[in-house]
């Protein structure tokens, strides 16, 4: 039960929410974000992803004890920390947003895993299936199904607390199809490196499987008018943010008018060649049927190229710190689609003390790279920052006088 002095508390940091929400610069950056996701923004955007260390700045300011309440009050904290201490360019919503809580389980298998005693950092799954063209007839039709119930009783909390302050409403954000990483928690690894050798009829038999099994579930979630609008402040996946207006934002909507994130970072030591013959069409057949698709993870996308380049809708492509940013830069040219480079956490995380001149040369590159794309900046990846918020907020500033000094030069 939220206790009266928690309700209180919630009631607080909505009113902060709703404050920051209606700010000049909130409305502004609000705007920014638009014409960047249009690839029609004057500058680069920048955004410092917190999810990933979130015990050092907002687990102090929590002062919930109720589950329920503490679950609210972080996400009411997350939702403005950024434009509140950081100042980077994460904006606001003038509401509470709900997405659906979703229970998955890719060819029916329950995903097992073990977590490290360290908060769940490091994990291992355990591996259900090993001989692939052996156990093929382990492979059942996937179960996916929205957790209704669930999703409701937080909503109904959050908006009995503070649902006259802050409107609480439904909402979408970029619905997710991982296709490798599905098989990789339910093989290993090292058992879907071999099978793509061993078994590759097999390994195509299940990826498409699963992806038809995607599509299913996408739209029958369509057609029970529970899909909402993804063109609103919610997560595009990748720290990056939906907001947009080629897309609709009011419901109901159809898959070819929302976002979509897809990434393969499992098959980095997969071929080219073998990349295209073996995985490519079971991520395009997804990804053709979508209004706006962002792409890739830690995946060095040089290598996928030739195949993503054939996605007229891809809109955000991820440039990691493995990935040759030289070779993108040239090939997202003028192209409608945004350059998101992921500079290297190990900056802000590795280190006690930033070191600026390195920093500082590690985004100008960067933006040295991207010179004739739309680029957006996302640190992520991060999981300490040393309790030393001072550092964070000085990367942030960095970036900026980078873009101040060099873009559009």
């Amino acid at each position: 039960m939220i206790s009266p002095k928690e309700r209180e508390r919630l009631r607080e940091l909505a009113n902060t929410q709703l404050e920051i929400a209606k700010s000049d610069k909130n409305v502004k950056r609000t705007k920014e974000w638009i014409a960047h996701n249009s690839c029609k923004g004057e500058r680069p955007m920048i955004h410092l992803e917190i999810d990933n260390f979130t015990q050092e700045v907002l687990f102090p300011r929590m002062q919930c004890e109720d589950p329920m309440a503490r679950r609210i009050e972080e996400r009411l904290l997350h939702n403005f920390y950024n434009m509140q201490v950081l100042d980077d360019d994460k904006v606001v919503a003038p509401y509470f947003g709900v997405w659906w809580d979703l229970d998955l389980k890719p060819w029916g298998f329950d995903v097992q895993k073990e977590v490290a005693s360290d908060g769940g950092l490091g994990q291992h799954f355990t591996e259900q299936v090993e001989e692939l063209g052996e156990e093929i007839d382990k492979f059942r039709p996937s179960e996916f199904k929205i957790k209704v119930d669930e999703t409701n009783e937080y909503f109904k909390a959050a908006e009995d607390a503070f649902g006259d302050i802050l409107p609480v409403k439904h909402v979408g954000k970029s619905l997710t199809c991982w296709l490798t990483q599905d098989l990789v928690h339910i093989m290993g690894m090292q058992n879907m490196c071999y099978a793509l050798y061993d078994y590759p009829d097999e390994f195509v038999q299940v990826l498409n499987q699963l992806a038809d099994d995607y599509l299913k579930f996408f739209e029958e979630w369509r057609d029970s008018g529970l899909l909402y609008p993804t063109s609103g402040y919610e997560e595009c996946n990748q720290g990056s943010i939906c907001l947009t207006d080629e897309l609709p934002s009011e419901g109901p909507v159809d898959l070819n008018q929302i976002w979509l994130h897809m990434d393969s970072q499992e098959t980095i030591n997969v071929s080219q060649e073998m990349f295209e013959s073996m995985v490519w069409d079971s991520y395009k057949k997804v990804a053709d049927r979508f209004g706006l698709v962002s792409f890739g993870c830690c995946d060095p996308l040089e290598r996928l190229w030739p195949c993503l380049s054939q996605l007229t809708n891809l809109r955000k492509a991820s440039i990691s710190p493995w990935t040759n940013e030289e070779f993108m830069g040239e090939v997202l040219a003028g192209r409608k689609t945004i350059y998101q480079r992921k500079p290297s956490p190990n900056y802000i995380g590795v280190s006690e003390v930033l070191d600026e001149d390195a920093w500082r040369a590690h985004i100008t590159k960067t933006l040295q790279c991207a010179k004739d794309c739309t680029v957006e900046l996302t640190i992520r990846d991060a999981y300490t920052i040393h309790n030393n918020v001072d550092k964070a907020k000085r990367c942030v500033e960095i970036m900026k006088e980078c873009i101040a000094d060099n873009w559009n030069a």
